[in-house]
Order: structure tokens, then C-alpha cells, then sequence
């Protein structure tokens, strides 16, 4: 079975930064693709970036100059540097990753529980 753990969520000023983290862990043979979206109140889940296991990646437009994504493969742990934040990036964001899995190998999608971001003065 494999997880994905959200973690460094909360309450931050306008301007201001935090650090999401998403930790893969369980029975697997790799992580392909991960990515992260959110989904404010209202709206529908949006892609906020992703990254492959070589390191390439891309960004949503919203956050493109703010936000960096980034991962560490022997961790199979995933990242997101989001600064100069805005109340519009409130929202609970969902890490997500393409896992290639026993018994067959086959690649599924896995998601995190999701942690909130608010963004308020």
C-alpha cells in the first residue's frame, strides 16, 4: 500500500512564505510524476505544479515567479516553496504522484489528504 503525507500547511500574511511537503512511503518500486494541486472553497481542484523524477517541471500560471517545486528521490519526498503569497492561494492543497506498484508493476495515481493553506491578514 502506498501513502502520501502532506505536511507544512497553516496560516501566513500576505507576503509571506511556507513550505509544503508531500512524503511517499509504502510498498513501491519508483515514483514517476508528482505534482501538487488545491482547491479553494467554491472551485474546482487546479494543478499548482509538478515535476518529474528527473526534475523537469512546470507551473500553473498563477504561480509561476512565486512558487518552486522541487523533490529529493532517495527520500521520495516532494516540496513546494510558495512565497509572496496572496489571499487568492488560500485553499487545501493535495499532493499527488504516479507510483509504480507490486505485484504487477502497474502505475497508479495516489493521493494525499490534502493540508490548508490560508493566507489572511
Amino acid at each position: 500500500q502506498v501513502q502520501l503525507v502532506e505536511s507544512g500547511g497553516g496560516l501566513v500574511q500576505p507576503g509571506g512564505s511556507l513550505r509544503l511537503s508531500c512524503a511517499a512511503s509504502g510498498n513501491f518500486f519508483s515514483v514517476n510524476v508528482m505534482a501538487w494541486y488545491r482547491q479553494a472553497p467554491g472551485k474546482q481542484r487546479e494543478l499548482v505544479a509538478f515535476i518529474t523524477s528527473d526534475g523537469r517541471s512546470n507551473y500553473g500560471d498563477s504561480v509561476k515567479g512565486r512558487f518552486t517545486i522541487s523533490r529529493d528521490n532517495a527520500k521520495n519526498t516532494m516540496y513546494l516553496q510558495m512565497n509572496s503569497l496572496k489571499p487568492e492561494d488560500t485553499a487545501v492543497y493535495y499532493c499527488n504522484a504516479d507510483v509504480r506498484a507490486p505485484p504487477f508493476g502497474r502505475v497508479s495515481p495516489y493521493w494525499g489528504q490534502g493540508t490548508q493553506v490560508t493566507v489572511s491578514s
